[in-house]
């Protein structure tokens, strides 16, 4: 049997990079996924995948950082799968800038997306998993469900020019400690991977690809100077930047059965580098 027969998988922002990746291999190891994303093409061709793959998903386009997304979210996983056992908090975006060039709609959109939108969710998932927990009563096994938040070494750490960003990433940590204390009684583990340089189009070389990506009809600045990106990978003890591989591998870990006792920590994946 696979590891996660059984058992049904939210992860947000799967349309691309990381994301797919994490999708994927949950899907591929017998979880069932909803697949969100802000758009629905990449959505769908994800759930596609890994149904082509002899696994089961669903796509479902909507912007986590609407107020009312979360319960959309939530109700519509249990109207498919009438459970919810994982849920990866994954969908986010840069916008960088020194901090003296900061706008406050910067400041604001960071913390929205990283650590509002993700908090949203969580209360919504976490009233289903009280009341699965409290319906269960005290003589059933125990089932032990998986939060992973998505963070960054940039909000463990810090990074220039990244200043509301790694605000929200830090928010994010601070989520996930918090709710680790209050969910281990509904048995519920709550963890946190806190990536390094990861190659995806955020991280991009800008001598290999696109300088913007477009997001909720705004165009946003990404990539990396090509010397700034040799220094990272000179500077990380594997000698190479991360693969969206590498990260969805570090996520999967806190959803198996075999961390079913690891609650309330930040995995660094980033090869060693720290910042």
């Amino acid at each position: 049997m696979a590891k996660l027969d059984g058992r049904i998988a939210i992860v947000t922002g799967a349309g691309r990079g990381v994301g797919r990746m994490i999708a994927a291999k949950l899907g591929g190891e017998g979880a069932r996924v909803i697949v969100n994303d802000l758009d629905s093409e990449p959505a769908e061709a994800v759930a596609g995948e890994i149904v082509s793959a002899g696994g089961d998903a669903r796509a479902l386009a909507g912007d986590v950082t609407a107020p009312d997304f979360a319960d959309t979210l939530i109700a519509l996983t249990l109207a498919q799968f009438g459970d919810l056992h994982i849920v990866i908090n994954n969908a986010g975006y840069i916008w960088n800038s020194a901090a003296l060039n900061h706008t406050d709609e910067q400041w604001q959109a960071m913390l929205d997306i990283h650590a509002t939108a993700p908090f949203r969710i969580l209360r919504a998932a976490g009233r289903h998993f009280r009341d699965r927990a409290r319906a269960a009563g005290a003589g059933s096994p125990p089932v032990c469900r998986k939060v992973v938040n998505v963070s960054s070494i940039s909000g463990v750490w810090g990074a220039a020019t990244q200043a509301s960003y790694a605000a929200g990433k830090a928010a994010l940590i601070g989520v996930t400690k918090a709710l680790s204390k209050e969910w281990g009684r509904y048995n519920v583990t709550v963890n946190c991977v806190a990536l390094g340089h990861i190659d995806t189009r955020l991280t991009q070389r800008l001598d290999e690809g696109p300088r913007t990506i477009a997001i909720g009809g705004r165009d946003y600045k990404v990539g990396l100077d090509p010397e700034l990106h040799d220094t990272i990978r000179r500077l990380t003890p594997l000698g190479r930047t991360g693969t969206a591989e590498d990260a969805a591998g570090a996520v999967y870990l806190l959803c198996i059965p075999e961390s079913d006792f690891v609650s309330g920590q930040v995995l660094i994946a980033s090869g060693g580098l720290v910042m």
